[in-house]
């Protein structure tokens, strides 16, 4: 009920974070979030701060906003946020950074909630699901990998 993916960017940690945590920018990069955009008069990323994500899941042309809450927050370190519906966490979602020699690793990963309609929606679809979210991930850390690499 989890995986991630990581790869190494030639960028500074400071312009690969600056990336990764700013949410309304996503539809750059995501497969399937084609849009973010900051709740309650926030501004850019901190704990507890709040964003919604429009998704279009898996390309199948129904579209829906998820909210979202940021979890963790240590700039140029990690960025993470878990997904929310009535209050209750579903899934969580986190960028690790690390500086690395020639650029800065990142670790882009998800993990549901081991909730009971969580365990029983993996046990029907995780294969599938799991190989989507991981195509998904890299295609992303890819996208951003093109426009770090060609603004340097």
């Amino acid at each position: 009920m989890q995986d991630s993916v990581t790869i190494t960017i030639k960028a500074d940690v400071e312009d690969v974070w600056a990336l990764v945590s700013d949410v309304t920018r996503i539809g750059e990069f995501s497969p399937e979030t084609f849009e973010a955009e900051w709740l309650d008069g926030a501004t850019g990323p901190e704990t507890g701060a709040r964003f919604r994500g429009h998704v279009n899941r898996n390309d199948s042309g129904v579209k829906y906003w998820s909210e979202c809450r940021v979890t963790e927050c240590v700039e140029n370190e990690v960025f993470g946020f878990a997904v929310v519906a009535a209050g209750k966490t579903l899934n969580n979602w986190k960028y690790e950074l690390r500086s690395v020699d020639g650029g800065t690793e990142v670790t882009e990963s998800f993990r549901l909630q081991p909730t009971l309609a969580n365990k029983l929606y993996w046990a029907a679809m995780g294969r599938w699901r799991g190989e989507t979210n991981r195509r998904g991930m890299l295609e992303t850390l890819e996208a951003m990998r093109v426009v770090l690499e060609s603004d340097g």
